[in-house]
């Protein structure tokens, strides 16, 4: 005879169904939306598509795990926020330094964003990239001169690319045009 302590399951409270494929889709399609900004976030989408709260996280970690979601992160509006001026430093490092200077990097308070991509020789010798952001050019050159003197990095060939134009920026898309 199986006792409380040997159920898998919790034996308490009322029935519990899984939630439809209707209502995974509607909270595929709120994620896209962007997690509102309320104190119990993953509520408020339970709600809104129709869940419970554990529902929603406990699909949010399936989808996690199936490698639908590859992460979860802010869409930051920086020109929204008053900041006019990004610049991607590209950086040529010798191979055998990429990983320490990548490092330093990005333990800049400065620099948002630090990652290694492969060269594209011989037109891009380019090997480690960095994003630093500020609200006007002359501040984010000034930021990227200080780090520079500061990290020694003046004997490594680099360029700043500050971007022209502001794209659309929007989260992960989960449901296809349509589907919806």
């Amino acid at each position: 005879m199986k006792t409380t302590d040997d159920l898998e399951f919790a034996a308490t409270g009322g029935a519990r169904h899984a939630p439809s494929a209707e209502a995974e889709c509607r909270l595929r399609g709120l994620l896209e939306q962007g997690l509102p900004l309320v104190p119990r976030p993953w509520r408020t989408l339970a709600e809104q598509a129709g869940m419970a709260e554990d529902q929603v996280m406990a699909c949010v970690r399936r989808w996690q795990a199936d490698g639908m979601i590859k992460r979860l992160g802010l869409v930051v509006k920086h020109r929204r926020l008053g900041i006019q001026a990004n610049a991607m430093v590209v950086w040529n490092v010798p191979d055998e330094r990429v990983a320490e200077v990548g490092r330093r990097l990005a333990h800049e308070t400065a620099v948002t964003l630090c990652y290694r991509r492969p060269r594209r020789l011989p037109d891009w010798p380019y090997n480690l990239f960095c994003m630093i952001h500020g609200a006007r050019r002359e501040r984010v050159e000034a930021e990227l001169a200080a780090i520079v003197e500061r990290l020694g990095l003046g004997d490594l060939e680099h360029r700043v690319l500050f971007s022209t134009h502001a794209y659309r920026q929007c989260g992960g898309r989960y449901v296809r045009e349509g589907a919806a």
